[in-house]
């Protein structure tokens, strides 16, 4: 098998199976217990917020942990509604989200709230120009993703904040940082955003978990025991935090180094699918690890299938979008029958070239044979 669906998970790294299962088997106690097992797992969970929070260049106290990253975005949008709805009825997102935040959005226009869709240019970006023309004086949330999932576009979110604070001081700006967390170098202390939130699964993690960076603090998500400062109570899913750690603290060294690596085997399959006739290359995949590909004439999931039989794994757009036409596409305007014919091929710091070469050579085998 040739795993080339890395924007939908990772897999797993060594050091974050060998952390999950120590925890699980060693550090099973309750961090919030008093006795020695509980203080020891408490200990632990601290050392595995410094590590996450040294990945994403935040202060320690500042990132909290949650389930993933569709719950980081709720938990952002919805307490930031929660904290600022008096002062205005404002937010501004993009056409081109994932539906972690898509979906909140549509929640908030029930409300009455005004939500205002920044439309992507044909590659998929979006500009801080566009931006900076929806920004009014009632805006009180901007949520804007720094790497799109399909297209691979990358905003400029750290102009996009500096924008949002200096026309509208009174709103806080998140970003869903998902497919940027190590893809895209940035520091949460610099970066300028209110709200980050990043996912353990996308960077060779397990799934079921994440963290939610926060400048200041927001109104609670989870009441109960007290939990993540009180923010978020329960008790913490430590197993999966250690694994999340675990891999940010074995990638971070290297991360400069796998970014460039990507980079270098994304443009080499661009190269080589460029060359191909009736391939069309959709989106401005700008990010390391994205290629959005089409076909036109044949069907997505009909590639799919044939590459699979031939060992490869790639998908048709966001995996949490099964079976729907792809949004992101149609909001960049990409012809219906190219939408129809996408497949995403995702790359990670596992990929080698020779996986590349292969499935440059299978698809025009793939295609010949499907018509």
């Amino acid at each position: 098998m040739i795993y080339l669906d890395n924007a939908a998970t990772t897999k797993p790294c060594k050091e974050a199976v060998e952390a999950v299962t120590k925890t699980l088997t060693e550090d099973w106690g309750n961090p919030s217990a008093q006795y020695h097992l509980g203080v020891e797992a408490s200990r632990l969970l601290r050392r595995c917020r410094q590590q996450v929070a040294e990945a994403m260049g935040a202060p320690t106290e500042r990132v909290f942990f949650t389930s993933g990253g569709t719950e980081s975005d709720n938990w952002a949008i919805f307490s930031a509604i929660e904290r600022l709805g008096k002062r205005g009825r404002h937010v501004v997102t993009t056409a081109v989200e994932h539906h972690a935040v898509l979906h909140p959005m549509k929640k908030l226009e029930e409300r009455g709230f005004d939500v205002t869709y920044l439309q992507p240019d044909p590659l998929g970006r979006v500009t801080a120009e566009a931006l900076q023309s929806a920004l009014r004086p009632d805006t009180i949330l901007v949520s804007i993703m720094m790497v799109n999932n399909e297209s691979g576009a990358v905003m400029p979110i750290e102009r996009m904040a500096r924008l949002t604070h200096r026309l509208c001081p009174n709103a806080l700006f998140h970003t869903d940082a998902v497919q940027g967390f190590f893809k895209v170098p940035f520091r949460a202390a610099t970066l300028g955003a209110d709200l980050i939130s990043v996912s353990g699964h996308k960077v060779h993690a397990g799934k079921g978990v994440g963290a939610l960076y926060m400048a200041n603090n927001l109104p609670a998500l989870i009441h109960g025991g007290g939990q993540e400062g009180g923010l978020r109570s329960g008790t913490e899913n430590l197993p999966m935090i250690a694994g999340f750690a675990a891999a940010c603290a074995a990638q971070l060294p290297g991360r400069m180094a796998d970014i460039a690596e990507q980079n270098r085997l994304k443009t080499l399959l661009r190269e080589r699918l460029s060359a191909l006739d009736g391939v069309t290359l959709l989106g401005a995949q700008e990010a390391p690890h994205i290629v959005n590909l089409a076909v036109a004439g044949l069907r997505s999931q009909g590639l799919i299938n044939a590459l699979q039989d031939r060992g490869f794994c790639v998908s048709a757009g966001s995996a949490c979008s099964k079976g729907h036409r792809s949004h992101v596409l149609q909001a960049m305007g990409v012809r219906p029958e190219h939408i129809d014919g996408s497949i995403r091929v995702s790359l990670s710091n596992e990929t080698t070239e020779a996986e590349i070469h292969a499935f440059a050579e299978a698809l025009p085998q793939v295609i010949r044979s499907l018509r």
